[in-house]
């Protein structure tokens, strides 16, 4: 028989009613054998017990429901975003606040690199946090280098902008008829790529990013990440294998049993560039769960239907985007995919019982998402199909009364306000709007199970910061966006822990702590349960315990 090995620490947050808090944990063979006090978790016999955690507080393994690759391969790339950020090693990355600050981290990458062939690329800026500059364009960038193309991937990762060296070297001109390429008053393009196909003709700068996203580092580092801020299972929403079966091989390498995370893959075919065959889609993704190990693991279907809120292109219901003084401005939702195509690319991942997540920045989409699901229901019935709203950042409580009575979920975007709260008050969709975007206590309220999540890297990966987000709702200017919307830190942590199981149909074998399930934790300094609130993103990671095996977090140096 497999042996036993004993945790005791400082209290044990189990997200299990008949027990909330223990003192200890039994494992064998990767599960919980028994939680409880130290005698009952040690009469089951010969054991070991690892008193590394006596002074820790351990919760269920935290699961980041909505991520990306991104967040490794972009923490080997430079940062010019907003506020300052962690990179893969501990070590803090400053933020970028002037234009004048990202022309000089342009130019000294330009000198470091001096020679090469290759486009300078930066990540995670957004220029509507530069509110006395006027929007960045190819003139500005053209500032730092008139002849190496730039290019400045936007945090949201649905916009970038690049100087005239990049839009010459992909001849990117006034006769691109590709949607999304922004323009001068002139009819010239002014830079700006918004959404992935006018993004996608920046072929040079797509190449390296697409690389980095296959390079095997960008695994790893994705990895150590999760460790580093406490998460032991990441479900990818932008997993490629339908577009690109070969990538699989790569995972399947990398991701093995000492991992230090469980990936969870949900395929995107949104935008599969032509190909319409979504029956033949749904059968690949069938394959792939024949396929699955206890670390890589396929979740099912991700679509994505419009853009970001604050780029301007999340498809938005009357009366559209804010118009403060009264200057209404265009409307600039797009569609990624064509509405009456929805119900076409999904039905065959129903019949086949695939679970599907459509991302809904806007409303008018989540109505959408709502009519397809009725729909299909009406086809087929699917008593527990979890069918997930992902961002839901505007779902009114009419659009949440009507997911809770088709079985729907949502996993809602909380960091954004932090990151964007301010700017959706005073620019994007107004007060009003913004005191109730994403809506944790009204799902909470009308019955709809729910999760919370960081989009890594359009925001920083960790459940804490989304968590404070979800409990406090307070902004950089120190307004309180909603405090009718807050929940309880019991109710964020339930969000992302058994409420991130549920949506992947695995609260069978995650997000609680109790015999049978997998002996997943996320080891804390605090709980999040009993200090301050406002304390609560502060709180120190040790790292995370995955199957029974630790993972400590990185720090700078080590």
């Amino acid at each position: 028989m497999s042996e036993i090995t004993v945790i005791p620490a400082r209290s044990i947050i189990t997200m299990d009613p008949s027990q909330p808090v223990v003192e200890a944990v039994a494992i064998r063979e990767g599960k919980v054998l028994a939680a409880g006090s130290l005698e009952e978790c040690t009469s089951w016999g010969p054991h070991t017990i690892d008193s590394r955690f006596a002074d820790h507080v351990l919760t269920p393994g935290m699961i980041e429901a909505h991520g990306h690759v991104f967040e490794g391969s972009f923490g080997l790339l430079p940062y010019a975003g907003w506020f300052p950020r962690h990179r893969p090693d501990g070590s803090m990355a400053d933020g970028i606040q002037t234009y004048d600050k990202l022309f000089e981290l342009l130019r000294q990458l330009d000198e470091e690199t001096r020679g090469s062939q290759e486009p300078i690329v930066v990540w995670g800026f957004d220029p509507i946090y530069f509110t006395d500059e006027e929007r960045l364009t190819r003139h500005h960038l053209d500032r730092a280098s008139l002849e190496r193309p730039i290019f400045v991937f936007h945090a949201s990762a649905h916009l970038a902008t690049v100087n005239s060296a990049m839009l010459d070297h992909n001849e990117i001109t006034r006769d691109s008829a590709t949607i999304g390429v922004a323009r001068d008053a002139n009819g010239e393009p002014n830079g700006e790529l918004q959404e992935m196909p006018a993004i996608a003709l920046a072929t040079s700068a797509i190449h390296l990013i697409m690389r980095l996203m296959g390079d095997p580092e960008a695994i790893r580092t994705l990895g150590q990440m999760c460790a580093n801020v406490g998460i032991t299972s990441l479900v990818d929403l932008g997993a490629s294998g339908v577009t690109r079966p070969q990538g699989q091989e790569l995972w399947r390498q990398i991701v093995t049993d000492d991992f230090p995370a469980r990936i969870h893959q949900r395929h995107l075919i949104g935008m599969m560039p032509g190909s319409n065959d979504w029956a033949a889609a749904a059968d690949l993704v069938q394959q792939f769960k024949l396929e699955d190990t206890d670390r890589l693991r396929t979740a099912g279907l991700k679509i994505v239907l419009d853009g970001s809120i604050q780029g301007f292109t999340a498809k938005m219901k009357w009366p559209g985007y804010f118009s403060p003084g009264g200057q209404a401005p265009a409307d600039h939702g797009v569609w990624m995919v064509p509405p009456e195509q929805l119900i076409d690319m999904v039905r065959p991942f129903h019949e086949r019982r695939i679970n599907t997540h459509v991302h809904c920045n806007g409303d008018m989409t989540i109505d959408l998402w709502l009519d397809v699901v009725e729909q299909l229901l009406l086809e087929s019935a699917w008593l527990d199909h979890r069918y997930t709203v992902q961002h839901s950042q505007l779902t009114s409580p009419a659009q949440y009364r009507r997911m809770a009575k088709l079985g729907m979920c949502a996993n809602i975007f909380t960091n954004h306000i932090w990151y964007w709260g301010d700017q959706h008050h005073d620019i994007t969709v107004g007060p009003e709007r913004a005191r109730r975007m994403e809506a944790c206590a009204t799902a909470e309220r009308l019955g709809v199970p729910f999760s919370i999540h960081s989009d890594a890297a359009v925001t920083p990966l960790g459940h804490l910061h989304t968590m404070w987000c979800a409990v406090n709702r307070v902004t950089p200017s120190g307004r309180v966006l909603g405090e009718n919307e807050r929940i309880s830190a019991e109710s964020a942590l339930y969000s992302v822990t058994t409420g991130a199981a549920y949506q992947l149909h695995a609260d069978d074998e995650f997000g609680s702590v109790e015999c049978g399930k997998a002996a997943d934790f996320t080891v804390l300094e605090e709980s999040p349960l009993t200090i301050d609130p406002m304390g609560i993103k502060d709180i120190g990671v040790w790292g995370t315990i995955v199957g029974g095996q630790s993972n400590e977090a990185a720090h700078p140096g080590s």
